[in-house]
């Protein structure tokens, strides 16, 4: 495997030295996209928020300010991100607002309709069966409760989809595919979004 295919497959799971450079440019690379996704989300003011694949943890703390009352819980399956965002989220933390835990999206270890908004940004590509997932997130929701997903890539974009090739595991999907795996999980009202010159893609769903 090359260097460059083995420094990009981190996006999947940030390991190792090379999972440490990714999680350093994620955080300021996705800055700009996971802000306009945020501009999306609706003005009622939630209580408990989930960040599914979190990441380096920027997207968790730009929640909580976003929410200063909230309490953020933000999950992701690389324990090196989980480090990465405990640090960036130390005071938070230390204030009782915010916790991160390592976890699965296919098999979400949290309790049951305890959320009233759920956010993933630029990760369900790595999701195994979106439909499956989609239910999980679902099921830790409260009824009315708010999902939403940004992507940088719509799912046609000829960049992205020559990282498919470069990425095991990953898929970039339109929004019509992620609209229908959300509604068979159980979501309604779904509002899908593309930025006006960029391939970026927000959706909106409420359970």
């Amino acid at each position: 495997m090359s260097l460059a295919k083995r420094f990009f497959s981190q996006t999947r799971k940030p390991e190792g030295f090379l999972g440490k450079i990714m999680l350093g440019t994620m955080n300021s690379g996705h800055a700009k996209l996971a802000d306009w996704g945020v501009s999306h989300l609706p003005d009622a003011a939630p209580n408990h928020v989930v960040d599914l694949g979190c990441g380096g943890g920027r997207n968790a703390g730009e929640l909580l300010k976003r929410y200063p009352k909230a309490h953020v819980t933000a999950v992701d399956y690389s324990e090196l991100s989980v480090e990465k965002a405990r640090a960036y989220n130390k005071a938070m933390i230390a204030a009782g607002r915010c916790e991160v835990l390592q976890g699965d999206v296919s098999e979400l270890k949290l309790p049951t309709e305890a959320y009233d908004l759920a956010t993933a940004f630029e990760t369900i590509y790595f999701w195994p069966g979106l439909e499956k997932c989609f239910a999980q997130v679902a099921k830790v929701l409260r009824p009315g409760g708010y999902f939403m997903i940004c992507n940088e890539s719509d799912g046609t974009d000829p960049t992205s989809l020559k990282f498919e090739q470069i990425i095991d595991g990953m898929k970039n999907h339109t929004a019509q595919v992620i609209e229908a795996a959300l509604k068979a999980a159980g979501f309604a009202d779904v509002k899908t979004d593309h930025h006006p010159s960029k391939p970026w893609l927000t959706v909106l769903a409420r359970k």
